[in-house]
């Protein structure tokens, strides 16, 4: 198959390159510089100059593809951040998506595949939830990522093409900037534990995040799945795991009411609400598993990388 994928140059987009490619699908990759086109032509795919704003632009450069992947974000990297840090994110995955649906159709796509996240249908109360949930007001942060699964299944219903909805869980991986972020933080003990650290987390490893983009792929399925590990942690267990095995101190705890005064709501809600959902029907009907089951499964492989490149030593 030929697969384009807008966002090949980011953390999953250079795994999901890597991985078509070891199956022997031809990947096109959308880049907006010449560092941009090598790092995906040194993987073995082609990078092509184009406009994710701009649906005409990405035709000309791509011409045809059976699979379309929308796996564009910006999201924000540093611990505190503004909503005009989130702007260009939340025009990605609404106007990027309405463009590149569009392109989808005019390249004769089969199949197009949006990455999404599971916050989008958590509950208030915090309680399980699944595909099946319905998402009655999603929080203001994830709220872009909602509208931009509706707007592609509109697409695919206008335009005749399967939409795959990939609902993932938090990423982590060894070249992933919050990843680094925290190590460096237990590292310099400047992470503390907010609360009590009993919610819970539903993780996914970027090696696996493209596998199961690579899977949906090849199956050219419509629908919507959440895509997670098999074993939830806490915060409290992610955390203290993490120290442990970087060889730094165990992370002091912050009070709650303490971290209100001055800590950044996204970090209050990672720290004390809790993701509690599955990968079940993705699993049965792909019979796809994740080759790192938890966080804790996943950190010998990202702190090795780490340990190989000199990075978060002592």
């Amino acid at each position: 198959m030929r697969i384009f994928i807008a966002g090949a140059t980011g953390v999953l987009g250079r795994r999901m390159v890597q991985q078509f490619k070891d199956k022997n699908h031809q990947v096109v990759g959308l880049v907006r510089d010449e560092q941009g086109k090598k790092t995906i032509e040194k993987l073995g795919g082609e990078g092509v100059f184009g406009n994710i704003f701009d649906a005409e632009s990405m035709v000309k450069g791509v011409r045809e593809a059976d699979v379309v992947i929308h796996a564009a974000t910006a999201i924000p990297t540093k611990v505190s951040s503004t909503p005009a840090d989130w702007e260009m994110n939340d025009r990605l995955r609404r106007e990027g998506t309405r463009t590149l649906t569009e392109a989808a159709a005019k390249l004769g796509a089969k199949t197009y595949i949006q990455q999404s996240i599971v916050w989008v249908a958590r509950p208030a109360d915090d309680s399980f939830f699944d595909e099946k949930t319905i998402v009655e007001q999603p929080d203001e942060l994830y709220r872009s990522a909602f509208d931009g699964e509706q707007i592609a299944f509109e697409a695919g219903a206008k335009y005749g093409f399967n939409t795959a909805v990939l609902r993932c869980g938090g990423f982590y991986g060894p070249e992933a900037a919050h990843t680094r972020t925290f190590a460096q933080g237990l590292l310099k003990r400047r992470l503390p534990l907010i609360g009590s650290g009993e919610a819970v987390s539903a993780n996914l490893h970027t090696d696996d995040a493209a596998s199961a983009f690579v899977t949906a792929a090849e199956a050219g399925r419509r629908g919507l799945w959440h895509v997670t590990d098999d074993d939830p942690m806490t915060i409290r267990d992610m955390l203290f795991e993490f120290a442990r095995k970087l060889g730094a101190p165990a992370p002091f705890r912050l009070p709650l009411w303490l971290a209100r005064l001055f800590v950044w709501q996204g970090v209050i809600q990672f720290f004390t609400r809790s993701t509690r959902t599955s990968n079940r029907l993705f699993r049965e009907e792909f019979r796809w598993s994740p080759r790192y089951a938890s966080f804790r499964a996943g950190l010998a492989e990202v702190i090795g990388t780490w340990r190989s490149e000199g990075f978060a030593t002592k």
